[in-house]
């Protein structure tokens, strides 16, 4: 199970694998392969990628895991929701730029660990992997989400990367069992 810090090493191992499958095009586009905050959108990049984390959400099917072991918390489950979006002079390097992205995570769509800990070494177990599939989003989330983030609309794709363990840095504490168990009732005096 991953510490804390997966969210964020989920998003940079997105832009890791986008920035190193990259071929060089005829065309000449060099995109930049950026992770977002909802500030840089702002002032974007002028031709690329963008990685934005929109939400972060507990996976409800994968809530009743049991823990590693018996002195350990159960895993938390997340679902680490990202929006990929193309910056470009031109709609036609914006088409090219997410048709890539979109082909990349279609040929690869499993992280491994050693990926994942490749920018954040020691988030993941060496066990553990991430699968980012496609995203859904309604046409009325795209525009409430353009509308919350500054500048304009822009060609976008949501994924989603599944599923996340983050594991509890607290320990449970392990005594002996309770063999009896005693109430007593009483009435004030």
């Amino acid at each position: 199970m991953a510490t804390f810090q997966a969210i964020g090493a989920v998003a940079e191992a997105v832009r890791r694998l986008l920035e190193q499958s990259w071929v060089h095009t005829p065309g000449g586009l060099q995109p930049q392969f950026a992770v977002y905050n909802g500030a840089a959108f702002s002032t974007p990049m002028a031709t690329g990628i963008s990685v934005f984390v929109y939400q972060v959400a507990i996976d409800a099917t994968q809530r009743t895991l049991p823990a590693a072991g018996p002195d350990q918390r159960r895993p938390l489950p997340v679902v680490v929701y990202l929006l990929l979006t193309a910056w470009a002079p031109s709609a036609a390097s914006e088409h090219a730029l997410l048709g890539f992205a979109m082909r990349t995570f279609a040929d690869q769509p499993v992280l491994s660990s050693g990926f994942l800990n490749a920018a954040m070494p020691g988030v993941f177990r060496e066990d553990e992997t991430v699968e980012v599939l496609a995203g859904q989003l309604s046409n009325d989330e795209v525009f409430q989400l353009w509308q919350a983030l500054p500048g304009s609309l822009q060609l976008s794709v949501p994924y989603q990367a599944k599923v996340v363990r983050i594991e509890s840095a607290t320990d449970v504490p392990v005594g002996p069992p309770v063999r009896v168990r005693e109430f007593d009732v009483r009435r004030p005096s």
